[in-house]
């Protein structure tokens, strides 16, 4: 699927995605990413079961409004001590499908939000 937003806000643009991978502005990382209002990273997610802030250290300073956590196919929870550890630093968590976060991405950066974002391939 093709993705087409504007670059307003700056920072790494999601512009389409596969099974496999995100297009990212001009470049296809395959397999997971770790993005901020910066840059987008190449990323080797534990299983989402597993996941922990030191998984998610690169997307943390500085703090971001919240982090996107996109689970694939489908939208799972991320583990509650995660997510307690994180609104313990004043970091929000929204997880949702991975199709939904990478749009979400596009809206939210265009509006400027400080945000952060994990995105497990849909095939994970």
């Amino acid at each position: 699927m093709k993705i087409n937003r504007d670059r307003d806000a700056g920072g790494p643009v999601v512009r389409g995605f596969t099974r496999t991978g995100f297009r990212l502005d001009d470049a296809t990382v395959l397999d997971a990413v770790l993005m901020t209002v910066s840059e987008a990273q190449a990323w080797t997610p534990p299983a989402l079961s597993d996941l922990d802030e030191a998984a998610l250290a690169a997307i943390l300073t500085p703090a971001p409004e919240f982090i996107l956590i996109g689970t694939g196919a489908t939208l799972a929870r991320p583990p509650r001590a995660l997510v307690n550890a994180l609104e313990a630093r004043g970091i929000g968590v929204e997880a949702m499908d991975s199709r939904a976060a990478a749009k979400a991405w596009g809206v939210l950066r265009s509006e400027g939000r400080q945000i952060a974002a994990a995105l497990y391939p849909l095939d994970a």
